[in-house]
């Protein structure tokens, strides 16, 4: 029998995921509900949420052995970037975070590249996995991106690569490490530097310059685990890998709203290539509510 496509009206996950720990199938499982008040809690409180050993070990080891062959894959680009992705501005200060680059050396293999029957398509697209993420982040409903490239991805981090200091476009994003590197390729953020309201320029500026720790938490994850963040808000890098063995990480994107495609110029530096449909997204863009630079 060939492997199980990804279908979006799944609900049970049981073959996949610990349902002794997160029984999915079951919205009013006492454990279920105690796994979301502590994310909720964990998020309101820190930006960040981690349900640890999500997959079962069995499918972990399955999943890890599918992303080391979908790294192969990988399109790697090294640019210099502002944690805006912005270009640069000479009428603001030298200081000014907007000014200050950094090397980003990172792969990544878009959605179009992974297959339907991989454990990442089958858990992206489940109505289980959606109704999880949208229970812990308190929101009614969320969507499954309709950018062709974005949405799902696996992010590549051999030995040397980075990812800088730098916001998400999203408000949140969902992500599970499937092989940790020998050494480095570390996560930190900062929950909570800037504001819909201010983007606390001091203050990121500090932090991207490694004047001031003060703000930087450091996250400890293990492959399997199922982490939920507000990258939208919290400043965050991965630091440099070291050792032959990459940093694997899948990205499951979801957004509160349909039909979100990613901007043009962010697509074409994190995957070197666009579409026709960002191109066309890119002259309906109006800039988000909240006022904050992407």
């Amino acid at each position: 029998m060939p492997p199980p496509l990804a279908d979006a009206e799944t609900v049970d996950l049981s073959a996949l995921v610990d349902t002794e720990r997160y029984p999915l199938h079951d919205p009013r499982s006492p454990a279920l509900e105690a796994a979301i008040a502590k994310a909720r809690e964990d998020l309101e409180r820190e930006g960040c949420a981690v349900l640890r050993g999500f997959l079962r070990p069995e499918r972990l080891a399955q999943m890890q052995a599918e992303t080391a062959r979908l790294a192969e894959c990988a399109f790697f680009n090294t640019r210099e970037v502002n944690a805006y992705f912005t270009a640069d501005d000479d009428r603001l200060p030298h200081q000014d975070p907007r000014r200050l680059f950094m090397t980003r050396t990172s792969g990544f293999v878009t959605r179009d590249m992974i297959p339907a029957d991989s454990l990442m398509q089958r858990l992206y697209v489940s109505q289980a996995m959606k109704q999880l993420v949208s229970a812990c982040l308190g929101r009614e409903r969320v969507y499954e991106y309709a950018d062709p490239f974005a949405g799902l991805v696996l992010n590549v981090l051999p030995e040397g690569t980075e990812q800088p200091w730098h916001y998400d476009t999203n408000e949140f994003i969902v992500t599970m490490m499937t092989q940790r590197p020998e050494s480095g390729g570390q996560f930190e953020y900062c929950p909570g530097i800037r504001t819909p309201n201010d983007e606390h320029y001091a203050a990121v500026g500090e932090v991207i310059r490694g004047e001031s720790r003060e703000a930087v938490k450091t996250l400890s994850l293990n492959p399997g685990d199922l982490q939920l963040f507000k990258g939208r808000f919290s400043l965050h890098r991965v630091t440099q890998v070291s050792g032959e063995v990459p940093r694997l990480t899948a990205i499951f994107a979801y957004s509160e709203t349909p039909g979100v495609v990613g901007r043009l110029e962010r697509t074409r530096q994190l995957y070197g290539r666009v579409s026709e449909q960002h191109i066309l997204a890119e002259a309906r863009y109006v800039q988000r509510a909240d006022g904050l630079l992407d």
